[in-house]
């Protein structure tokens, strides 16, 4: 298992082991390196260890230490030790800015990995285009980081909030109904996902009310009176981690499953393992499942994670797991660190089968730099009887993300190269 968070996670020198014992991610102390002659290739992630996405956070790192010991196992990359050099954003953009500027300019690293905060993510951007790194962004959906916004460097693994609602919205509209009220993060990611899903209701012939709603709110009554005066069909609920956690946890308090349904995009396994029973339904995606008997290659990743956290993998895991290997991957074919002819390599790039770990091409879109992976819609629902805890995830659909996402045109993406 993996001791408590702190702001710096993993000592600034440390290497995870190659030869690391099953079920546990060991480490090589620095002069072990020293003697042998080998400099490591430092990857930096920036991320928020602290505040209402910390455990989404842990995931990710978590997925990413596994990857290390992967390819470290295999040769490292150029025939180097991989090493992981992990930041606390603090859920804050200011601080996100400094720690991915010192990683790069006092640590060195070759990658910066982050943030699961969209607005800190767009803003790290900034630092890494201009200090010209490879910067793939784990878990950060906001359209914008491959739309409008985008940048020669970075790449993006989780999937943009247009993505996530095209592959449910309709399905929303058809089963539970063309009324809806939002409950909506009032930062980058919110209103992203939210106009996303107004443009498909629109659409569809639907109304809506809502309200933005700040980080760390703890008290929902009042935005939930406003829901229920509006009379929804559902309760569209985007928002994140400890926040979706407690407005849901208020929305069953009041009897509000009773009048209305909920739904929404993103329902993570992190936060289903943390609201009550009557709050486990509805129409939700996920963006990568432990539960794919159809692809080999999954069982014996999910097996290793929980062997090394006790749980089943999330899809925050994979994304940590997916950034890191995707570096080594291009880096090794490659035979180069350098970030611009890493990301004109990566355009284009398709993961192969025991990375991608889900059914249908993966690939990062050359236009955007959006990776193009399976969207998981279906039912939420509590784990039955007899049944693994974490099953709480009926799949119904698995959508392409070639076909859930927008066209590069329609993303707004123009990426320009520096000379």
């Amino acid at each position: 298992m993996i001791g408590p968070i702190t702001s710096r996670v993993i000592p600034r020198r440390t290497i995870l082991k190659a030869g690391a014992a099953a079920g546990a991610l060991q480490v090589a102390s620095p002069f072990i390196l020293t003697a042998r002659g080998e400099v490591p290739v430092k990857l930096g992630m920036v991320d928020p260890f602290t505040g209402v996405y910390a455990a989404f956070a842990k995931s990710e790192m978590e997925g990413a230490k596994l990857a290390i010991d992967h390819i470290n196992k295999k040769g490292g990359i150029l025939g180097r030790p991989a090493e992981l050099l992990v930041e606390d954003s603090a859920n804050d953009v200011g601080t996100g800015v400094q720690k991915t500027r010192k990683l790069i300019e006092r640590d060195q690293v070759d990658l910066i990995i982050g943030d699961v905060n969209s607005g800190i993510a767009l803003a790290m951007s900034g630092v890494t285009s201009e200090l010209k790194k490879l910067h793939i962004v784990s878990g950060g959906h906001t359209d914008p980081i491959t739309g409008k916004d985008c940048k020669w460097n970075v790449f993006r693994v989780c999937n943009t909030t247009s993505m996530d609602a095209n592959s449910i919205a309709g399905t929303v509209m058809e089963k539970l109904g063309k009324k809806w009220y939002f409950l909506t993060p009032d930062y980058a990611y919110g209103h992203s996902v939210q106009q996303s899903f107004v443009n498909n209701l629109t659409k569809g012939g639907g109304t809506y009310d809502g309200a933005l709603v700040p980080l760390n709110t703890t008290d929902y009554s009042s935005y939930l009176i406003k829901a229920k005066a509006y009379g929804p069909d559902v309760l569209i609920d985007v928002m994140g981690g400890v926040d979706q956690v407690n407005s849901l946890k208020q929305f069953v308090q009041f009897g509000l499953n009773k009048q209305m349904k909920v739904a929404g995009s993103l329902f993570e396994l992190e936060s289903l393992r943390s609201v009550p029973p009557d709050a486990l339904t509805g129409w939700w995606v996920m963006e990568w499942w432990w539960d794919q008997p159809e692809v080999t290659q999954v069982k014996g990743y999910v097996d290793e994670l929980v062997k090394i956290t006790g749980k089943k993998p999330t899809a925050r895991h994979w994304f940590g797991y997916v950034s890191v290997q995707t570096f080594a991957l291009i880096a090794n074919r490659e035979k180069t660190l350098d970030g611009v002819k890493l990301a004109h390599a990566m355009e284009g790039f398709e993961l192969p089968p025991e990375v991608a770990l889900m059914p249908n091409k993966t690939y990062y879109r050359a236009g955007d730099h959006q990776l193009m992976s399976s969207v998981y819609a279906g039912e939420v629902h509590p784990a039955a009887a007899g049944k693994d805890p974490d099953d709480m995830f009926s799949v119904r659909q698995i959508v392409p993300g070639d076909k859930a996402a927008p066209s590069v045109e329609d993303t707004g993406c123009k990426v320009t190269w520096p000379a």
